[in-house]
């Protein structure tokens, strides 16, 4: 199931290049997923077949076959990074990595287990993970050129894999891909305004990524609108604000935490996250019933709280205070951080239909 691009046999791989360890698991590192196959295989597609064929041929068409091929601008552009820039770009390469490397895994699992039972939904899987592959092989190479890879193969076999619905995976994933693009295009389109930002050449390739990351999410886009439930009624809506809170809660912490990579490439944090949430938000509202009212102040107060919250937990953690003591120290903050994710997914959402035309 390891695509062969993206990880380097040990032994043939350059012996410069060291085996990363895969950094702690926490809520905020990316995670791998699994999900009910039978369910999936036994979908029916037939109330939006047609526009699931018409997203089917364009991965068929493969847009992207030749663009990911490096060329002479990453020889030496490591070494002129310093440690500092060096050491959170590498992070930054990890996480990108094991997040494109997570969604290879699902979608060649399901294109697997359904290509009987369901052939055109198991299609589009299997050319979403041939472009994930591409993407976590890209990056992993990336990461040789400061003499570090992960062992994808050891992730495969030894991370914790998470169980979601079918229902669950469609807005998880659908979220991550819009995101992704959004992520993408905008660092794409603020260094070629300010190239002498561009810290490395892999940022050259970003806008016929984020092309990929639109195509899965309208993918996903199209099949929840097969499968009627997952964007009617109550429960949908519920779900729809809790899985939106939870996705963009989760970057801005994590962004905020990493602040020193968008300063590198010139970028304030926390504006370029709002940016990013602000057209996910509105993006989603295509699909989603409702959205987040993220125009409200409030929704960024109730971000910085969580900031200021998992700051607070980080410093426990660096402590050398014994594991109990630990604990009892971060009790407050989790129950002070469940308490505002709660208030922020009661407030008051906006319902879809309220956007101009065009996004609906």
């Amino acid at each position: 199931m390891v695509p062969p691009t993206a990880v380097t046999d040990a032994k043939s791989a350059d012996s410069a290049v060291a085996v990363k360890d895969p950094v702690k698991d926490t809520i905020l590192t990316p995670r791998f997923y699994t999900t009910d196959f039978e369910a999936m295989a036994a979908m029916d597609l037939r109330p939006n077949e047609a526009e699931l064929e018409a997203i089917c041929e364009e991965f068929r068409k493969d847009y992207n076959r030749h663009h990911f091929v490096r060329n002479d601008e990453f020889d030496g552009a490591a070494d002129k990074l310093d440690p500092e820039t060096r050491r959170v770009f590498v992070e930054f390469l990890e996480q990108s990595c094991t997040s494109e490397f997570s969604g290879f895994l699902l979608y060649k699992e399901l294109s697997r287990r359904i290509k009987n039972s369901n052939p055109l939904l198991a299609e589009c899987f299997a050319h979403m993970a041939r472009d994930e592959a591409r993407h976590a092989g890209f990056l992993n190479k990336s990461m040789s050129d400061f003499g570090l890879q992960l062992d994808l193969g050891f992730l495969t076999a030894n991370k914790k894999y998470t169980f979601f619905q079918p229902k669950f995976i469609f807005y998880a994933t659908y979220l991550s891909e819009k995101i992704g693009y959004w992520r993408y295009i905008a660092i794409f389109r603020h260094l070629e305004k300010n190239p002498e930002s561009k810290i490395f050449p892999i940022f050259n390739f970003f806008e016929n990524w984020c092309q990929d990351e639109n195509r899965h999410g309208d993918f996903f886009d199209a099949l929840m609108k097969s499968q009627p439930k997952t964007v009617r009624g109550l429960r949908a809506r519920l779900w729809c604000r809790f899985f939106l809170l939870a996705v963009f809660a989760t970057m801005y912490v994590r962004d905020v935490a990493r602040k020193e990579f968008y300063e590198a490439l010139g970028l304030d944090a926390r504006e370029y996250d709002r940016m990013v949430i602000d057209k996910t938000n509105e993006t989603s509202a295509r699909v989603f019933p409702v959205v987040l009212d993220v125009k409200n102040p409030r929704f960024y107060d109730g971000l910085e709280n969580l900031v200021t919250n998992n700051a607070a937990l980080e410093s426990v953690d660096a402590s050398s205070s014994p594991a109990p003591l630990k604990f009892l120290r971060k009790l407050p903050h989790w129950i002070a951080n469940g308490g505002q994710m709660a208030s922020l997914f009661l407030m008051s959402p906006v319902r879809s239909e309220n956007y101009q035309p065009s996004v609906r």
